[in-house]
């Protein structure tokens, strides 16, 4: 795996050493980032399952200022820590071992307001729509928040979850999709 684009474009990344972890493939991180970016002036990024970090990684090498990383597994803290590391991007980074759920209750805590947020939970868990109903009960996403969840190219997610709506979904071959979800206070907009 490596970085795609921008400041550490072609820096090789370590992965998560078990098959608990299904790294964004190369040809789906370039597509998702031409369609949210391709790069920022700036933000705070929230990378949830983050693996080993190459989601908000891609990110902060695209100009981001800022990823709070989050995974439960202890090797995948680790690796991203190396990754972090290895590039000189710990500065930009907060990295915590939690659940996604009490992680976003901890951001919001923080009154922090993301530009990006990543979910990539593991496939067949079926929980999408609660942490896309926590996001909006939490207030951390604004108009300018982008929510980008990676599932099954076969799962259909919910058009609408509270003030979260599904803006588009692309899918990448027969394994995977992606859908972007933005707030949209007003039913009207």
């Amino acid at each position: 795996m490596r970085v795609i684009s921008g400041t550490y474009k072609g820096r090789l990344l370590q992965t998560v050493p078990n098959k608990l972890t299904r790294p964004t493939t190369d040809k789906v991180k370039e597509s998702l980032f031409n369609r949210i970016g391709p790069f920022f002036n700036g933000g705070v990024c929230l990378d949830l399952f983050a693996g080993s970090g190459g989601l908000g990684i891609e990110a902060l090498s695209r100009g981001i200022d800022h990823v709070i990383f989050v995974d439960q597994q202890r090797q995948a803290i680790e690796v991203i820590k190396n990754n972090l590391s290895q590039l000189n991007l710990t500065a930009h980074a907060e990295v915590y071992r939690n659940d996604a759920f009490r992680a976003l209750k901890a951001v919001a805590k923080r009154n922090l307001t993301f530009n990006i947020i990543f979910l990539d939970p593991p496939y067949q868990k079926g929980f999408y729509q609660r942490l896309l109903q926590e996001i909006a009960k939490q207030n951390i996403a604004d108009e300018q928040t982008v929510i980008v969840c990676e599932h099954e190219a076969r799962e259909s997610l919910p058009t609408r979850v509270e003030t979260l709506e599904k803006v588009r979904t692309e899918k990448y071959g027969s394994t995977t999709a992606i859908s972007l979800y933005r707030e949209r206070k007003n039913l009207n907009e």
